[in-house]
């Protein structure tokens, strides 16, 4: 089970919750989210570049919308990243097939 705050001294992440299922029900997903969210709730990224420097493989689909790999590319999550306000609203986490089914990555 998953006992982190949700605030650290970088960005708040909205949408906790969402880590929290989906650990309960992929527990090989725990680790590396965990690892996602520890890293990510202590930046004050500014740019696509920023989180680049700590996630390489992260993708911007547009509107807003960051995707990033979890355990390799076994997961997918999707978060709208606000620069401006400093927040991650998580969107979506899913396997990769999952993932691939979505229709508009964008509207998520």
């Amino acid at each position: 089970m998953f006992h982190i705050s949700k605030y650290f001294n970088g960005v708040r992440i909205v949408t906790f919750k969402r880590i929290q299922e989906f650990s309960e029900k992929h527990a090989d997903a725990e680790t590396p989210l965990r690892f996602w969210y520890s890293v990510t709730s202590k930046k004050d990224w500014e740019s696509l570049n920023d989180i680049k420097k700590d996630f390489n493989s992260v993708d911007y689909v547009g509107n807003h919308r960051f995707v990033f790999n979890i355990k390799g590319n076994s997961y997918r999550l999707v978060a709208i990243i606000s620069f401006n306000a400093k927040k991650v609203y998580i969107r979506f986490i899913g396997t990769h097939s999952e993932y691939d089914k979505i229709k508009d990555i964008q509207t998520i």
